[in-house]
C-alpha cells in the first residue's frame, strides 16, 4: 500500500476519495503533507472520506505523527496520518454530518 502525499492544492474531496478507495480495500490507509496548507487539506479529506464510508458502515480512527522526508536534499517535516477502520457500531458517538451545528453541550471536554 502506497502513501496517499498530499500537496496545498490537492482537492480534498479527490484526496477523500482516494483514503476511501484504499480503507475499503486495506482497511488501513497512510497520508503525509507537508506544511499547513497541506496538512488543512489533508484532515478536510479526512472528515470528507468519513461521510464517504458511511454506507459502508464503517468509521475512521487518525493516529498523527511526524517524520523526517528528504526531499530535493533537504530534510523536511512531514506530517503523517495513520489511518484505521472500525465499523461504525464501535465508533464513539461523534457527529459525523453538520459538526459545525453542534452544541458545544454535545461533545464531551477533555
Amino acid at each position: 500500500m502506497d502513501t496517499i502525499r498530499v500537496s496545498a492544492k490537492s482537492r480534498s474531496t479527490a484526496v477523500a476519495g482516494a483514503i476511501a478507495a484504499v480503507i475499503r480495500e486495506h482497511r488501513h490507509a497512510q497520508v503525509q503533507a507537508i506544511g499547513p496548507s497541506a496538512v488543512n487539506q489533508a484532515m478536510k479529506a479526512v472528515a470528507i472520506a468519513r461521510s464517504y464510508l458511511l454506507q459502508d458502515e464503517l468509521d475512521l480512527a487518525v493516529v498523527p505523527t511526524f517524520a523526517e522526508v528528504d526531499i530535493n536534499g533537504q530534510e523536511r517535516t512531514a506530517v503523517r496520518l495513520y489511518i484505521e477502520s472500525r465499523p461504525l457500531s464501535q465508533a464513539p458517538p461523534v457527529p459525523h454530518r453538520n459538526a459545525h451545528l453542534a452544541q458545544v453541550d454535545d461533545i464531551d471536554t477533555i
